[in-house]
């Protein structure tokens, strides 16, 4: 008997923003949905830029789950400040209330008063805390891309795998031959991958 897999997650739905102020310090904090490492830095980069007279640009992320091929990944940077108030309050936000595929970036503004290292992992922890509060908290699956290339005689069997197993069809190209790409859910990959594969002159490959 087939394990089942849990493929889902729970995520943001679209960006969000929050605030935290004391003594004088400003905490802006922004929250978007991600799908990948390399969405990250053209975010932060972009809020460095929008905010080049702030002090510290402070962020955490998180990616995928147990069952996802590379695990869990994620990461803290406290851009300055001292190390383990900044980063690390945020990221605690997102497994405090089980996020992923979520990125947190915190700008602050200094008010000209230090608030010790308690202080300032309050704030970014409250900071984090108001931008999630005010995000729609959505569950998502963990998905795989399938090819699949085939000749026309298998086009029937083909088809009727991917009608009564439904994975997402990102593209297809019926000319010379023929070619499906697909969205499968993660906990359905291998089935169908093995159900497709069977029929023969049928190529399948996931990423």
């Amino acid at each position: 008997m087939r394990s089942v897999i849990s493929d889902t997650y729970l995520t943001i739905a679209a960006p969000a923003e929050g605030l935290y102020k004391d003594k004088g310090s400003r905490f802006l904090a922004f929250a978007y949905p991600i799908y990948s490492e390399s969405d990250v830095k053209p975010i932060v980069e972009a809020l460095k830029t929008k905010y080049y007279d702030a002090r510290h640009h402070c962020y955490a992320w998180r990616l995928g789950i147990e069952a996802s091929a590379g695990g869990v990944r994620f990461r803290a940077n406290d851009d300055g400040e001292p190390a383990g108030t900044a980063g690390r309050p945020i990221l605690g936000q997102l497994l405090s209330r089980e996020l992923t595929n979520l990125l947190v970036v915190v700008v602050r503004y200094f008010g000209g008063i230090k608030l010790g290292v308690p202080g300032l992992i309050a704030a970014y922890k409250e900071a984090t805390a108001d931008a999630l509060a005010s995000a729609e908290v959505v569950e998502r699956t963990e998905n795989r891309e399938m090819t699949v290339e085939f000749p026309y005689p298998a086009m029937n069997r083909v088809m009727k795998a991917v009608k009564d197993m439904e994975p997402r069809v990102l593209g297809q190209d019926f000319d010379l031959s023929c070619r499906m790409r697909l969205s499968v859910r993660l906990r359905d990959a291998a089935a169908l991958a093995e159900r497709i594969g069977d029929i023969e002159g049928v190529n399948v490959s996931l990423s």
